[in-house]
């Protein structure tokens, strides 16, 4: 089967499609002949083995597992012997490792199926990016209904499914974008928009019971400003990551000494329940993916190119 491999960190130009084994799975596994898959800012972390430390996990020197991409939607091929959910010929969608390829592997309990009225593509939007929302706004952001709610980087593949997912847990949501995106805003729920590139929201003097910062550019200290007396801002991507893991006991000292406001950072987890969460708002029509652009399975390092230079307009998808 053809799939890219990494066998090397570098720039997307080190990526390559190759014919390799085709997996098979094992007890807990289902094994998926992959209609479509989608980029996130993950995938070229991975590539370049950047930030450094996460070489510590993936391989100093070269990538231990040499396979991308994370977010998945196909057919099911065959099932391993302890598989009870899923049958050959189920459409399904959900996370696993390997997805930009013909055929993958991925665990039962990462995976859903599909809404007949969602196409592949849309699908494999979903996962990664739609979980990051989710996770941010409902556990981590504690949403509750008639919040104002602010999404910073409201125009990328978080922030789309951000706007839509926090308008249906009841929120009142601003989005900030460029001027480019404000339409795109409104027409996906955002009662209210910010255009970056004219007005500082962080300047304005209005405050948000809850930020969930889509990029995490802005330093701490610009959201604690835009934030009301017990806001919370959740950051999720850019330095986000890093900086809770090294600087989260210190971060926490300091922020509970100068005032109600909390701030958190994290990294979303793929699980069914909220698989399942996500699926039936996609039923019901109240989140629709927002697809930017698509690429064939040949063009993934162009596609993670385009991904890295910050101005998609919603999730960039891969058609295999």
């Amino acid at each position: 089967m053809n799939a890219i491999v990494c066998e090397q960190y570098g720039p997307p130009a080190v990526l390559q499609l190759k014919d390799v084994v085709a997996p098979a799975p094992v007890d807990n596994e289902v094994l998926i002949k992959v209609c479509a898959a989608s980029v996130n800012p993950l995938d070229w972390h991975f590539m370049r083995g950047e930030p450094l430390f996460i070489r510590l996990m993936l391989g100093l020197r070269k990538p231990k597992v040499i396979r991308l991409g994370v977010d998945v939607a196909g057919v099911v091929e065959t099932v391993g012997r302890n598989v009870t959910q899923f049958k050959p010929g189920d459409a399904v969608f959900g996370g696993c490792r390997g997805a930009f390829a013909e055929y993958v592997c991925a665990k039962e309990d990462q995976m859903v199926l599909k809404p007949a009225s969602l196409s592949f593509e849309a699908a494999a939007a979903v996962p990664v990016a739609a979980l990051t929302a989710l996770q941010g706004l409902r556990d981590k952001g504690h949403i509750k209904p008639g919040q104002k709610v602010l999404i910073d980087g409201a125009s990328g593949g978080v922030g789309t499914f951000a706007i839509q997912i926090a308008k249906a847990l009841g929120a009142e949501v601003t989005a900030v974008c460029s001027t480019r995106n404000l339409d795109r805003a409104k027409s996906i729920g955002a009662d209210h928009v910010i255009d970056y590139t004219r007005e500082d929201f962080t300047q304005n003097g209005r405050h948000y019971d809850l930020i969930l910062a889509a990029n995490a550019f802005r330093s701490i200290f610009d959201y604690r400003r835009a934030l009301s007396e017990d806001g919370i801002c959740v950051r999720s991507g850019g330095r986000a990551t890093l900086q809770s893991m090294l600087l989260k006991p210190f971060l926490s000292l300091f922020l509970s000494l100068i005032g109600r406001k909390k701030f958190c950072g994290f990294i979303a987890k793929t699980n069914k329940k909220d698989l399942v969460f996500l699926k039936e708002l996609l039923d019901a029509g109240e989140v629709v993916p927002v697809i930017d652009r698509r690429y064939p399975l040949s063009g993934v390092a162009e596609a993670i190119r385009y991904l890295e230079e910050g101005h998609a307009q919603g999730k960039v998808v891969i058609t295999v």
